[in-house]
């Protein structure tokens, strides 16, 4: 990049989900305790925002975060503006978001008018692959922060719960019985990984900050994953406190779910999963056609400063 690191700071805001799975794999990225960086990170200087995912898709449609993480359902509203990077997604290997209810029910029963199915977000992926589910037929919706979508189960306000990051796995603490796992149901039916969460990047950061901006960042950003994964109970002790009230064990087990080797790079089957999500919910009217994604992925080992950006 043209940018002088010598002299010149580039500061730039990472927004995540405030889950230990994203906290996980960019601390490395953060000054924390007044202590520098794990990783060497100039010219830039990472600031981390944490914020409710549906709150962080609404952002990126104004384009308010230079790197932020989004609901892969959401990239397919704002493809003219981010580039996918292949590090940093969250894919569900057959489990992901799970549709909750006080009483045992199926999928069918969702179609009820008279029944209420609350929801983390209309632009999240959760909402979309149960759209696509229930074939773009319609039913209806709350829509609620997702750390609120349990007890509101639990309290009867609504009938079921789509639920997402860590209810998936604390659900059952509430005795609620589980209707439909929305990434087994997607690879039974496509034999693919569910893609949730993906991490993205503005695609003008090389005209605002210097040719070659767009790959350093893209370096970084994976070599904070490989770090974060070859330090996990560092990675874990920081993961923890997004963890609102999991046990070290239970935020074990989430990250290790959404942090592994889709997430250092999520390769050909992963955008094979990308473009299957956008397809069925084009063809249901659930999301708007994307005829191009581009991606940016580090060729090779990240250890490598020379490593080749691949813009795919």
């Amino acid at each position: 990049m043209t940018t002088d690191r010598a002299n010149q700071t580039i500061d730039l805001q990472l927004a995540h989900s405030p889950d230990p799975d994203d906290a996980f794999m960019w601390w490395p990225l953060f000054e924390l305790d007044g202590k520098p960086p794990a990783i060497d990170t100039a010219p830039f200087r990472f600031t981390a925002v944490a914020d409710d995912i549906e709150a962080l898709n609404r952002a990126s449609e104004q384009g308010t975060y230079a790197i932020t993480a989004m609901s892969c359902a959401q990239y397919a509203r704002v493809a003219n503006r981010y580039a996918l990077t292949a590090c940093g997604a969250s894919i569900g290997e057959g489990y992901g978001p799970k549709i909750v209810a006080a009483r045992p029910m199926t999928t069918q029963d969702l179609h009820n008018d008279s029944l209420t199915v609350a929801i983390p977000g209309e632009r999240t992926t959760a909402f979309a692959s149960l759209q696509i589910l229930l074939g773009g037929l319609p039913f209806e919706v709350v829509e609620l922060e997702f750390s609120r979508i349990i007890d509101a189960v639990v309290a009867g306000d609504v009938d079921a719960g789509l639920v997402i990051h860590e209810g998936q796995l604390t659900y059952g603490d509430s005795n609620l019985h589980e209707v439909a796992d929305l990434g087994q149901w997607w690879r039974d039916m496509f034999d693919l990984p569910l893609p949730l969460g993906v991490n993205t990047i503005r695609m003008d950061l090389d005209e605002q900050y210097g040719a070659g901006t767009l790959d350093r960042v893209t370096w970084l950003l994976q070599r904070s994953v490989e770090y974060a994964l070859a330090h996990r109970q560092q990675s874990l002790n920081y993961a923890i406190t997004y963890g609102r009230g999991v046990s070290m064990e239970q935020a074990d087990a989430f990250c290790k779910m959404y942090v592994n080797r889709w997430t250092l790079d999520f390769g050909d089957v992963g955008r094979q999963a990308v473009h299957k999500l956008f397809a069925e919910g084009a063809r249901l009217g659930v999301l708007p056609d994307v005829p191009e994604i581009a991606v940016f992925r580090v060729s090779g080992s990240s250890d490598d400063l020379e490593s080749p950006i691949r813009r795919d």
